[in-house]
């Protein structure tokens, strides 16, 4: 069995944003190789989460834009995230929502482990179905 290699946030940056041409191309062989079983990738929730929030915040990519292109990475196949499911669940909620996608995260995460109730001064919390913020 080979070895996975781990995605680092820039690399997918680079390989969406194509600001930097030879890097890009240097990216999309990266993920071709990969593609053809010869490479498999492995990356975190954290990953994502600074992917996201990066193409939001500094790229001024617009939200729906965002979570098609996080839906494409989190469904690669040869690709290994953890909790891969909770990802995919909490890019739609965070699509439907006015949340940011932590909140989103968080939201499927609580649902996936059976709990309800959040502690959390956070008010965006109040408006998820299924979810009881409370306060300290």
């Amino acid at each position: 069995m080979m070895k996975k290699k781990f995605i680092d946030t820039n690399i997918f940056l680079r390989y969406l944003t194509k600001d930097d041409p030879e890097k890009y191309e240097q990216c999309l062989n990266l993920f071709k190789t990969a593609g053809k079983g010869k490479a498999p990738l492995i990356t975190s929730n954290m990953v994502i989460a600074e992917l996201i929030w990066t193409l939001l915040s500094f790229y001024k990519v617009p939200k729906p834009v965002v979570v098609e292109k996080i839906a494409i990475i989190a469904g690669t196949e040869y690709l290994f995230i953890p909790d891969k499911a909770i990802i995919l669940e909490a890019l739609m909620l965070y699509a439907q929502n006015n949340i940011d996608y932590i909140d989103a995260y968080n939201t499927v995460f609580m649902r996936h482990y059976q709990t309800s109730e959040i502690i959390s001064y956070d008010e965006d919390f109040d408006a998820l179905e299924g979810i009881t913020r409370i306060m300290p």
